[in-house]
């Protein structure tokens, strides 16, 4: 799933590509995608993208003082071509979800893989309209929220940390992978309540979760929307690396699977050498 660094990447590659540009037509393919319909998509056919901006894991492209809010879930991506093909897209079982032309001839495509549709677009006056949207907590990496801040949201939480840095709600933009990559710098348990944290744990997870976040997006950097994915896969440290060693000790790597997600950390690292029950991740997520 493309998280803050990953969605920030995008919001730069599409703001270079697309702003100043007119919109020929938003044409959607898959019936699932689109999830508003009043304004219709047809509302941006000629218009010109003045900005792109992000919410968390939202894109929001401003065209016609309208707002296109794109949410690629876990298996959405976009992808840019420089030449769309000529004829209009054709529905079917394919992974193609929507298609964004300029009438210049190059514009992008959604894809969506898998048969589970999660991929969601919508079109508004006003972000605060789509409820995924004014739902979201502070941005991490905004230049206000310090680490008082961070504090503050923490404070009378009854869960475990890895939950909390996952919630939407709470910190906008951290997924499954990035919070293990941030409790792994942390050298904290994701199963350590958050009501026990002390004040220099706190402070630990603060600066974690803004290193880890500003390292990811500085990577990312200027990087082609094409190859973001493997941009991610390559810097993380324990994410989807169960079985390796640890970069920082060289304990192996281990993984904790709930339903269809798992988290993986470092015993040495992060639990004092105890491995994690699975039976535990069930209160974890919840």
């Amino acid at each position: 799933m493309p998280e803050l660094p990953e969605v920030e990447a995008l919001r730069e590659f599409l703001d270079e590509h697309l702003a100043g540009k007119e919109i020929a037509r938003a044409l959607p393919v898959a019936i699932s995608v689109l999830k508003t319909y009043d304004p219709p998509l047809s509302a941006l056919d000629g218009t010109t993208v003045t900005a792109v901006d992000r919410h968390g894991k939202f894109l929001d492209i401003a065209a016609g003082g309208l707002h296109l809010l794109i949410h690629l879930a876990r298996a959405g991506w976009l992808q840019w071509r420089d030449v769309l093909p000529s004829g209009p897209p054709r529905p079917g079982k394919g992974p193609l979800a929507l298609r964004v032309a300029l009438t210049g001839g190059d514009g992008f495509d959604l894809t969506e893989a898998g048969t589970t549709k999660r991929l969601a677009v919508h079109l508004v006056h006003d972000p605060a309209d789509v409820p995924g949207v004014a739902r979201l907590g502070p941005d991490p990496l905004a230049g206000d929220f310090d680490r008082d801040a961070f504090a503050t949201l923490l404070a009378g939480e009854r869960r475990q940390v890895k939950g909390a840095l996952r919630d939407q709600s709470l910190i906008a933009g951290i997924g499954n992978a990035y919070s293990d990559e941030i409790l792994h710098a942390a050298r904290m348990s994701p199963f350590k309540p958050v009501q026990n944290l002390t004040e220099d744990e706190t402070t630990a997870l603060y600066e974690a979760m803004r290193a880890t976040l500003r390292s990811a997006v500085e990577r990312s950097h200027h990087v082609a929307a094409g190859r973001l994915k493997a941009e991610k896969k390559s810097g993380l440290r324990v994410h989807g690396r169960t079985g390796e060693a640890c970069p920082v000790c060289g304990d192996t790597i281990r993984e904790v699977s709930y339903r269809d997600s798992s988290l993986q950390y470092c015993p040495t690292c992060q639990t004092g050498g105890k491995p994690l029950a699975d039976r535990r991740l069930s209160r974890l997520l919840k």
